[in-house]
Protein backbone atom coordinates (compact mmCIF):
# COMPACT_ATOMS: atom_id res chain seq x y z
CA UNK A 1 0.00 0.00 0.00
CA UNK A 2 2.86 2.36 0.95
CA UNK A 3 4.33 1.71 -2.29
CA UNK A 4 1.55 1.76 -4.50
CA UNK A 5 0.88 5.83 -2.90
CA UNK A 6 4.43 6.56 -3.30
CA UNK A 7 4.16 5.62 -7.20
CA UNK A 8 1.09 7.82 -7.34
CA UNK A 9 2.67 11.03 -6.00
CA UNK A 10 5.70 10.76 -7.28
CA UNK A 11 4.55 12.23 -10.54
CA UNK A 12 3.64 14.79 -8.61
CA UNK A 13 6.32 15.18 -6.43
CA UNK A 14 8.29 18.70 -7.99
CA UNK A 15 5.07 20.79 -8.79
CA UNK A 16 3.50 19.68 -5.27
CA UNK A 17 6.65 20.22 -3.16
CA UNK A 18 6.74 23.60 -4.50
CA UNK A 19 3.31 24.98 -4.46
CA UNK A 20 3.19 23.68 -0.92
CA UNK A 21 6.00 25.41 0.24
CA UNK A 22 4.34 28.90 -1.11
CA UNK A 23 1.17 27.81 1.03
CA UNK A 24 2.82 27.59 4.19
CA UNK A 25 5.69 30.06 3.79
CA UNK A 26 4.78 33.00 6.12
CA UNK A 27 6.48 36.87 6.17
CA UNK A 28 8.86 37.65 8.30
CA UNK A 29 6.92 40.95 9.34
CA UNK A 30 4.55 38.66 10.83
CA UNK A 31 7.08 37.80 13.83
CA UNK A 32 8.12 41.26 14.65
CA UNK A 33 6.45 42.29 18.16
CA UNK A 34 5.88 39.61 21.09
CA UNK A 35 5.60 36.11 19.17
CA UNK A 36 8.21 34.35 21.27
CA UNK A 37 9.86 31.81 17.92
CA UNK A 38 11.09 28.26 19.74
CA UNK A 39 9.73 29.79 22.91
CA UNK A 40 12.66 31.60 23.45
CA UNK A 41 12.57 35.59 24.23
CA UNK A 42 14.71 38.08 22.18
CA UNK A 43 18.09 37.59 24.20
CA UNK A 44 17.78 33.92 23.81
CA UNK A 45 16.53 32.87 27.31
CA UNK A 46 13.60 30.44 27.27
CA UNK A 47 9.61 32.13 27.87
CA UNK A 48 8.58 31.11 31.17
CA UNK A 49 5.61 28.97 31.66
CA UNK A 50 6.28 27.34 34.97
CA UNK A 51 7.78 26.65 38.23
CA UNK A 52 9.78 23.36 39.55
CA UNK A 53 11.23 21.86 42.31
CA UNK A 54 12.63 18.67 40.20
CA UNK A 55 15.49 19.71 38.36
CA UNK A 56 17.90 23.47 38.03
CA UNK A 57 19.59 24.17 34.92
CA UNK A 58 22.16 27.75 35.77
CA UNK A 59 24.69 28.88 33.52
CA UNK A 60 24.43 32.56 33.96
CA UNK A 61 22.61 35.13 36.48
CA UNK A 62 20.48 38.47 35.44
CA UNK A 63 22.11 41.88 36.43
CA UNK A 64 20.65 45.35 35.08
CA UNK A 65 18.51 42.68 32.28
CA UNK A 66 21.82 41.40 31.26
CA UNK A 67 22.67 38.29 31.28
CA UNK A 68 25.88 37.51 33.28
CA UNK A 69 28.18 34.16 32.69
CA UNK A 70 28.65 32.06 35.41
CA UNK A 71 30.07 28.79 35.91
CA UNK A 72 27.62 26.22 35.05
CA UNK A 73 25.59 24.58 37.53
CA UNK A 74 22.81 21.45 37.47
CA UNK A 75 20.78 20.25 40.86
CA UNK A 76 18.74 17.31 41.07
CA UNK A 77 15.65 18.83 44.29
CA UNK A 78 18.09 21.41 45.21
CA UNK A 79 21.77 19.10 45.16
CA UNK A 80 24.44 19.89 43.18
CA UNK A 81 24.69 16.94 40.54
CA UNK A 82 28.44 17.16 40.73
CA UNK A 83 28.17 16.41 44.39
CA UNK A 84 26.28 13.50 44.12
CA UNK A 85 28.32 12.10 41.56
CA UNK A 86 31.33 13.00 43.35
CA UNK A 87 30.21 11.09 46.17
CA UNK A 88 29.20 7.77 44.76
CA UNK A 89 33.16 8.22 42.79
CA UNK A 90 34.25 8.38 46.48
CA UNK A 91 32.31 5.63 47.82
CA UNK A 92 32.76 3.41 44.74
CA UNK A 93 29.00 2.59 44.76
CA UNK A 94 26.31 2.79 41.87
CA UNK A 95 24.59 6.00 41.95
CA UNK A 96 21.66 6.08 39.17
CA UNK A 97 18.47 4.30 41.23
CA UNK A 98 19.64 6.95 43.99
CA UNK A 99 19.35 9.45 41.50
CA UNK A 100 16.12 8.58 40.24
CA UNK A 101 14.64 7.52 43.51
CA UNK A 102 15.54 11.63 44.69
CA UNK A 103 14.51 12.44 41.60
CA UNK A 104 11.16 10.85 41.49
CA UNK A 105 10.63 11.22 45.57
CA UNK A 106 12.07 14.33 46.24
CA UNK A 107 14.67 13.78 48.99
CA UNK A 108 17.29 11.24 49.40
CA UNK A 109 16.78 7.83 50.48
CA UNK A 110 17.66 6.13 53.80
CA UNK A 111 19.55 3.15 53.04
CA UNK A 112 16.63 0.91 53.88
CA UNK A 113 14.33 2.92 51.35
CA UNK A 114 17.15 2.17 48.88
CA UNK A 115 17.07 -1.28 49.29
CA UNK A 116 13.30 -1.38 48.83
CA UNK A 117 13.59 0.71 45.84
CA UNK A 118 16.07 -1.44 44.63
CA UNK A 119 14.39 -4.16 45.11
CA UNK A 120 10.74 -3.20 43.40
CA UNK A 121 13.73 -2.10 40.29
CA UNK A 122 14.90 -5.57 40.25
CA UNK A 123 11.35 -6.83 39.23
CA UNK A 124 10.71 -3.84 37.33
CA UNK A 125 13.51 -4.70 34.80
CA UNK A 126 12.27 -8.11 33.78
CA UNK A 127 9.45 -7.17 30.55
CA UNK A 128 6.21 -8.36 30.53
CA UNK A 129 6.17 -12.40 29.22
CA UNK A 130 5.92 -12.52 26.04
CA UNK A 131 6.85 -8.89 25.25
CA UNK A 132 10.21 -9.39 23.97
CA UNK A 133 8.64 -11.91 21.45
CA UNK A 134 5.48 -10.59 20.55
CA UNK A 135 6.13 -6.92 20.26
CA UNK A 136 9.82 -6.09 19.71
CA UNK A 137 10.87 -9.63 17.69
CA UNK A 138 7.73 -9.98 15.89
CA UNK A 139 7.79 -5.94 14.80
CA UNK A 140 11.68 -4.62 14.23
CA UNK A 141 12.91 -1.60 13.64
CA UNK A 142 16.21 -0.55 12.20
CA UNK A 143 15.95 2.61 14.55
CA UNK A 144 16.12 1.98 18.36
CA UNK A 145 14.21 4.75 19.68
CA UNK A 146 11.47 3.95 16.96
CA UNK A 147 11.05 0.73 18.53
CA UNK A 148 11.24 2.31 22.01
CA UNK A 149 8.70 4.49 21.68
CA UNK A 150 6.14 1.92 20.16
CA UNK A 151 7.19 -0.65 23.00
CA UNK A 152 6.09 1.99 25.64
CA UNK A 153 2.55 2.56 23.98
CA UNK A 154 1.84 -1.32 23.76
CA UNK A 155 2.89 -1.43 27.45
CA UNK A 156 -0.64 0.34 28.00
CA UNK A 157 -1.93 -2.90 27.15
CA UNK A 158 -0.15 -4.69 29.93
CA UNK A 159 -1.03 -2.52 32.35
CA UNK A 160 -4.22 -3.38 34.58
CA UNK A 161 -4.80 0.40 35.19
CA UNK A 162 -3.44 2.62 32.63
CA UNK A 163 -6.14 5.74 32.69
CA UNK A 164 -5.49 6.18 36.31
CA UNK A 165 -3.61 9.10 37.21
CA UNK A 166 -3.94 9.30 40.97
CA UNK A 167 -0.62 9.84 42.38
CA UNK A 168 0.50 6.35 43.68
CA UNK A 169 -0.64 4.90 40.45
CA UNK A 170 1.55 6.90 38.10
CA UNK A 171 4.27 6.32 40.56
CA UNK A 172 3.98 2.92 39.93
CA UNK A 173 4.09 3.14 36.48
CA UNK A 174 7.29 5.31 36.80
CA UNK A 175 9.42 3.10 38.35
CA UNK A 176 8.40 0.58 36.01
CA UNK A 177 9.14 2.40 32.99
CA UNK A 178 12.64 3.42 34.90
CA UNK A 179 13.48 -0.39 34.86
CA UNK A 180 12.12 -1.30 31.44
CA UNK A 181 14.10 0.65 29.16
CA UNK A 182 17.26 -0.71 29.22
CA UNK A 183 16.01 -3.87 28.92
CA UNK A 184 13.60 -3.23 25.94
CA UNK A 185 16.81 -1.03 24.53
CA UNK A 186 19.03 -4.25 25.07
CA UNK A 187 16.81 -6.22 23.53
CA UNK A 188 15.82 -4.21 20.56
CA UNK A 189 19.31 -2.89 19.58
CA UNK A 190 19.84 -7.55 19.55
CA UNK A 191 17.34 -8.03 17.16
CA UNK A 192 17.64 -4.90 15.02
CA UNK A 193 21.60 -6.40 15.19
CA UNK A 194 20.17 -9.72 13.78
CA UNK A 195 17.32 -8.95 11.38
CA UNK A 196 18.74 -6.27 9.50
CA UNK A 197 22.49 -6.61 10.32
CA UNK A 198 22.76 -10.37 10.16
CA UNK A 199 24.44 -10.72 13.20
CA UNK A 200 23.82 -13.61 15.53
CA UNK A 201 20.62 -12.98 17.85
CA UNK A 202 21.78 -13.05 21.71
CA UNK A 203 19.25 -12.24 24.18
CA UNK A 204 20.28 -11.72 28.27
CA UNK A 205 17.45 -11.51 30.81
CA UNK A 206 18.69 -8.97 33.55
CA UNK A 207 19.86 -10.31 36.84
CA UNK A 208 19.00 -9.22 40.08
CA UNK A 209 21.04 -7.76 42.61
CA UNK A 210 22.95 -5.78 39.79
CA UNK A 211 22.42 -2.18 38.81
CA UNK A 212 21.07 -0.51 36.21
CA UNK A 213 24.41 0.11 34.47
CA UNK A 214 25.55 -3.38 34.91
CA UNK A 215 22.50 -5.18 33.47
CA UNK A 216 22.68 -2.73 30.70
CA UNK A 217 26.26 -3.90 29.73
CA UNK A 218 25.62 -7.28 30.55
CA UNK A 219 22.34 -7.53 28.02
CA UNK A 220 24.14 -4.91 25.55
CA UNK A 221 27.46 -7.82 25.18
CA UNK A 222 26.65 -11.13 24.02
CA UNK A 223 29.43 -12.64 26.42
CA UNK A 224 27.46 -10.95 29.30
CA UNK A 225 30.86 -9.65 30.41
CA UNK A 226 32.04 -6.00 32.18
CA UNK A 227 34.31 -4.32 34.48
CA UNK A 228 33.50 -2.79 37.24
CA UNK A 229 35.24 0.40 35.92
CA UNK A 230 33.10 0.31 32.81
CA UNK A 231 30.23 -0.12 35.01
CA UNK A 232 30.33 2.63 37.09
CA UNK A 233 31.58 5.04 34.37
CA UNK A 234 28.36 4.23 32.61
CA UNK A 235 26.17 4.62 36.00
CA UNK A 236 28.00 8.14 35.85
CA UNK A 237 26.75 8.77 32.57
CA UNK A 238 23.41 7.67 33.57
CA UNK A 239 23.32 10.09 36.63
CA UNK A 240 24.47 13.18 34.46
CA UNK A 241 21.92 12.43 31.85
CA UNK A 242 19.13 11.48 34.28
CA UNK A 243 17.67 15.33 34.63
CA UNK A 244 17.91 19.40 32.81
CA UNK A 245 15.28 21.04 33.77
CA UNK A 246 11.69 20.96 32.96
CA UNK A 247 12.38 23.42 29.49
CA UNK A 248 14.39 20.77 27.64
CA UNK A 249 12.18 20.03 24.51
CA UNK A 250 11.41 15.98 25.67
CA UNK A 251 10.63 17.33 29.31
CA UNK A 252 8.41 20.16 28.14
CA UNK A 253 6.94 17.54 25.91
CA UNK A 254 6.11 15.16 28.20
CA UNK A 255 4.52 17.46 30.61
CA UNK A 256 2.49 19.11 28.11
CA UNK A 257 0.92 15.93 27.64
CA UNK A 258 0.39 15.63 31.43
CA UNK A 259 -1.27 18.62 31.46
CA UNK A 260 -4.06 16.86 28.94
CA UNK A 261 -5.10 14.26 31.05
CA UNK A 262 -3.22 11.35 29.16
CA UNK A 263 -2.10 8.56 30.25
CA UNK A 264 1.30 7.65 31.58
CA UNK A 265 2.47 5.43 28.17
CA UNK A 266 1.27 8.23 26.06
CA UNK A 267 3.11 11.39 27.61
CA UNK A 268 6.83 9.29 28.01
CA UNK A 269 6.16 8.29 24.43
CA UNK A 270 5.72 11.79 23.12
CA UNK A 271 8.99 12.28 25.34
CA UNK A 272 10.97 9.47 23.47
CA UNK A 273 9.79 11.10 20.18
CA UNK A 274 11.13 14.51 20.86
CA UNK A 275 14.39 12.94 22.12
CA UNK A 276 14.32 11.11 18.73
CA UNK A 277 15.12 14.66 16.66
CA UNK A 278 18.43 15.26 15.71
CA UNK A 279 18.21 18.59 17.40
CA UNK A 280 17.70 17.07 20.81
CA UNK A 281 18.70 13.69 21.79
CA UNK A 282 20.56 12.70 18.69
CA UNK A 283 23.68 15.65 19.58
CA UNK A 284 25.76 13.06 20.60
CA UNK A 285 26.09 11.29 17.55
CA UNK A 286 26.66 14.15 15.38
CA UNK A 287 29.56 15.17 17.40
CA UNK A 288 31.84 11.51 16.07
CA UNK A 289 30.53 12.16 13.03
CA UNK A 290 31.86 15.49 12.68
CA UNK A 291 35.38 13.97 14.80
CA UNK A 292 35.64 10.86 12.63
CA UNK A 293 36.06 13.79 9.34
CA UNK A 294 38.30 15.47 11.54
CA UNK A 295 40.92 12.67 12.29
CA UNK A 296 40.83 11.41 8.73
CA UNK A 297 41.84 15.10 7.57
CA UNK A 298 44.04 16.63 10.64
CA UNK A 299 47.47 15.98 11.68
CA UNK A 300 46.41 15.65 15.72
CA UNK A 301 49.83 17.19 16.36
CA UNK A 302 49.28 20.45 14.72
CA UNK A 303 47.34 22.99 16.26
CA UNK A 304 47.29 25.07 12.67
CA UNK A 305 46.16 21.67 10.68
CA UNK A 306 43.24 21.17 12.91
CA UNK A 307 42.26 25.09 13.12
CA UNK A 308 42.15 25.10 9.14
CA UNK A 309 39.87 22.13 9.13
CA UNK A 310 37.73 23.63 11.47
CA UNK A 311 37.34 26.98 9.88
CA UNK A 312 36.57 24.40 6.53
CA UNK A 313 33.70 23.08 8.33
CA UNK A 314 32.24 26.56 9.73
CA UNK A 315 32.10 27.29 5.71
CA UNK A 316 30.22 24.54 4.93
CA UNK A 317 33.18 23.11 2.90
CA UNK A 318 34.24 19.94 4.92
CA UNK A 319 32.40 17.40 7.07
CA UNK A 320 28.40 17.33 6.59
CA UNK A 321 28.61 20.84 5.00
CA UNK A 322 26.46 22.48 7.97
CA UNK A 323 27.81 25.25 9.07
CA UNK A 324 28.03 23.23 12.83
CA UNK A 325 30.82 22.52 15.12
CA UNK A 326 28.74 20.20 17.00
CA UNK A 327 29.47 19.73 20.63
CA UNK A 328 29.77 23.38 21.33
CA UNK A 329 27.92 25.63 22.79
CA UNK A 330 24.93 25.84 25.16
CA UNK A 331 21.28 27.31 25.41
CA UNK A 332 21.34 27.61 29.04
CA UNK A 333 25.64 27.19 29.80
CA UNK A 334 28.01 29.70 29.13
CA UNK A 335 31.37 29.27 30.87
CA UNK A 336 31.00 25.55 31.40
CA UNK A 337 28.53 22.34 31.75
CA UNK A 338 28.96 20.58 34.68
CA UNK A 339 28.27 17.36 32.97
CA UNK A 340 30.72 17.58 30.42
CA UNK A 341 33.37 18.73 32.89
CA UNK A 342 32.39 15.40 34.78
CA UNK A 343 33.18 13.17 31.66
CA UNK A 344 36.27 14.61 31.44
CA UNK A 345 37.76 14.42 34.56
CA UNK A 346 36.45 10.45 35.07
CA UNK A 347 36.72 9.60 31.35
CA UNK A 348 40.72 10.20 30.97
CA UNK A 349 41.27 6.93 32.85
CA UNK A 350 39.24 4.47 30.53
CA UNK A 351 40.27 6.29 27.44
CA UNK A 352 44.02 5.59 28.24
CA UNK A 353 43.33 1.82 29.19
CA UNK A 354 40.84 1.45 26.09
CA UNK A 355 43.25 3.27 23.33
CA UNK A 356 41.13 5.87 22.89
CA UNK A 357 44.19 8.54 24.71
CA UNK A 358 44.51 10.35 21.25
CA UNK A 359 41.28 10.33 20.31
CA UNK A 360 40.29 12.26 23.81
CA UNK A 361 43.04 14.69 23.36
CA UNK A 362 41.88 15.21 19.99
CA UNK A 363 38.35 16.33 20.94
CA UNK A 364 39.85 18.15 23.79
CA UNK A 365 41.94 20.40 20.73
CA UNK A 366 38.72 20.69 18.77
CA UNK A 367 37.01 22.31 22.33
CA UNK A 368 40.28 24.56 22.74
CA UNK A 369 40.75 25.35 19.55
CA UNK A 370 36.95 25.76 18.33
CA UNK A 371 35.45 27.91 20.66
CA UNK A 372 37.43 31.06 19.79
CA UNK A 373 36.85 30.58 15.68
CA UNK A 374 32.96 30.51 16.51
CA UNK A 375 33.32 33.69 18.75
CA UNK A 376 35.18 34.99 16.07
CA UNK A 377 32.79 34.41 13.08
CA UNK A 378 30.06 35.62 15.87
CA UNK A 379 31.67 38.93 16.48
CA UNK A 380 31.42 38.17 19.89
CA UNK A 381 33.76 37.23 22.71
CA UNK A 382 31.03 35.74 24.82
CA UNK A 383 31.73 32.78 26.89
CA UNK A 384 31.37 29.54 25.24
CA UNK A 385 31.39 25.60 26.31
CA UNK A 386 31.44 22.52 25.41
CA UNK A 387 28.35 20.84 26.07
CA UNK A 388 27.73 17.40 27.41
CA UNK A 389 27.43 15.69 24.04
CA UNK A 390 31.27 16.53 23.23
CA UNK A 391 32.21 14.22 24.89
CA UNK A 392 29.35 11.72 25.73
CA UNK A 393 29.74 10.09 22.43
CA UNK A 394 33.75 9.10 22.68
CA UNK A 395 32.49 7.27 26.29
CA UNK A 396 29.85 5.47 24.74
CA UNK A 397 32.46 4.08 22.32
CA UNK A 398 34.73 3.66 24.40
CA UNK A 399 32.14 1.27 26.25
CA UNK A 400 31.64 -0.56 23.41
CA UNK A 401 28.45 0.61 22.54
CA UNK A 402 26.85 1.60 19.47
CA UNK A 403 25.78 4.70 17.60
CA UNK A 404 22.23 3.20 17.32
CA UNK A 405 22.13 3.01 20.82
CA UNK A 406 23.59 6.38 21.90
CA UNK A 407 20.36 8.23 22.21
CA UNK A 408 18.38 5.43 23.40
CA UNK A 409 20.77 5.26 26.48
CA UNK A 410 20.26 8.86 27.10
CA UNK A 411 16.52 7.99 27.10
CA UNK A 412 17.09 5.12 29.55
CA UNK A 413 18.47 7.83 32.20
CA UNK A 414 16.49 10.55 31.41
CA UNK A 415 13.37 8.70 31.90
CA UNK A 416 13.90 9.38 35.59
CA UNK A 417 13.60 12.74 35.26
CA UNK A 418 10.45 12.58 32.90
CA UNK A 419 8.49 10.98 35.01
CA UNK A 420 9.36 13.28 38.03
CA UNK A 421 8.31 16.29 35.66
CA UNK A 422 5.50 14.32 35.08
CA UNK A 423 3.78 14.13 38.60
CA UNK A 424 4.86 17.11 39.03
CA UNK A 425 2.53 18.67 36.44
CA UNK A 426 0.04 16.43 37.70
CA UNK A 427 0.01 17.42 41.42
CA UNK A 428 0.34 21.29 40.57
CA UNK A 429 -0.85 22.44 37.12
CA UNK A 430 -4.41 21.26 36.70
CA UNK A 431 -4.73 23.03 33.61
CA UNK A 432 -3.88 22.36 30.02
CA UNK A 433 -1.35 24.05 28.24
CA UNK A 434 -2.54 26.46 25.32
CA UNK A 435 -0.39 28.19 24.16
CA UNK A 436 -1.51 31.00 21.28
CA UNK A 437 -0.93 31.28 17.53
CA UNK A 438 -1.46 34.22 15.44
CA UNK A 439 -3.33 33.62 12.47
CA UNK A 440 -2.10 35.85 9.67
CA UNK A 441 -3.98 34.36 6.76
CA UNK A 442 -6.23 36.33 3.62
CA UNK A 443 -9.70 36.01 3.57
CA UNK A 444 -10.92 33.94 0.79
CA UNK A 445 -14.33 33.08 -0.36
CA UNK A 446 -15.13 28.83 -1.00
CA UNK A 447 -14.95 28.60 -5.17
CA UNK A 448 -17.14 25.83 -6.74
CA UNK A 449 -15.35 23.13 -8.09
CA UNK A 450 -16.12 23.84 -11.82
CA UNK A 451 -14.32 27.53 -11.08
CA UNK A 452 -11.25 26.03 -9.28
CA UNK A 453 -7.86 26.49 -11.24
CA UNK A 454 -5.13 23.97 -10.19
CA UNK A 455 -2.21 25.31 -8.73
CA UNK A 456 0.24 23.46 -9.70
CA UNK A 457 3.10 23.69 -11.88
CA UNK A 458 2.59 21.54 -15.25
Amino acid sequence: MIEDTTGMLEQYTGSLTDSIQKEYLIDEKFYQGDVKRGLRNSDGTGVLVGVTKVGSVQGYFMQDGQRIPAPGKLYYRGIELTEIVEAHRKADTFGFEEVAYLLLMGYLPTRSELDHFNDIMNRARKLPDGFTEGMIMRHPSRNIMNELERSILSLYSYDPEPDNIEIDNILMQSVRLIGYFPSIVANAYAVKRHYFDGDSLHIHFPVENLSTAENFLRMMRPDKSYTDEEAKLLDMMLMVHAEHGGGNNSTFVCRALSSSGTDTYSAIAGAVGSLKGPLHGGANAKVMEMFRYVKENVDPHDDGSIKDYLNKMLDREAGDRSGKLYGLGHAVYTMSDPRAVLLKKYARHMAEIKGYAEDFDLLQKVEELGIPLIQERRKSDAPMCANVDMYSGLVYTMLGIPEDVFTPLFASARIAGWCANRIEEVVTCHRIMRPAYRAVTIRDRYVPMEERVSKLNK
